[in-house]
């Protein structure tokens, strides 16, 4: 603004000039310092053009910047989709494994409660075999010795078979139970043995 004044007192220190018809020396100062006026405001001039591109060339970074932030954040907003698509995803298989893993504890549990059912009865029937066993054994065994038969285990169901070893000779023993009585299969047996100690 300094310099339009200045060109605006040259002006008129111009028209003073040619209005008095000043000495030429004037003329000279004057026109001098116009010179000088104009190159100031040429370099001026050049100094804001300059400015103007930097600005320019400013404008355009911070347009491209606002460009690729947006740009980012479109892709950033498709990202987050495709992340919520994702977590929405491993929610509900998470679910299904939830589930899964529930019933695997129940069946566990129901195992684990068959298991000790099991332990239980086993040790039911130990403490069983453990009494019957030994009493039945030495009973069969006394049976054996008195009576001196030698049982067919293997024969068919209802089927009573074996060999008497009597004093003199064995002879076999061969009975129906479904076709005689228990009592009579009993007197039979018994009557078998030598009674005589």
């Amino acid at each position: 603004m300094a310099a339009f004044r200045d060109i605006e007192e040259v002006s008129q220190g111009l028209l003073s000039l040619l209005g008095t018809n000043h000495a030429q020396a004037q003329q000279r100062r004057l026109l001098g310092r116009h010179e000088q006026i104009l190159e100031r405001l040429l370099e001026m001039q050049d100094g804001a053009e300059q400015q103007l591109r930097e600005t320019l060339a400013v404008e355009e970074k911070v347009a491209q910047s606002v460009l690729d932030t947006k740009e980012r954040v479109c892709q950033g907003g498709t990202e987050l989709q495709q992340l919520e698509a994702e977590l929405q995803k491993a929610s509900g298989e998470d679910a299904v494994l939830q589930a899964q893993l529930h019933q695997l504890g129940r069946e566990l549990q129901e195992l684990r409660d068959l298991e000790a059912e099991l332990d239980r009865q086993e040790r039911e029937v130990d403490e069983d075999t453990t009494v019957t066993i030994p009493a039945a054994v030495y009973v069969a065994q006394l049976y054996r010795r008195i009576s001196k038969i030698e049982w067919d285990y293997e024969c068919e169901p209802g089927a009573i078979r074996g060999i008497h070893h009597g004093p003199s000779v064995a002879q076999p023993v061969h009975l129906d139970s479904f076709q005689l009585s228990k009592q009579f299969v009993s007197d039979h047996l018994w009557s078998l043995v030598d009674t005589e100690w």
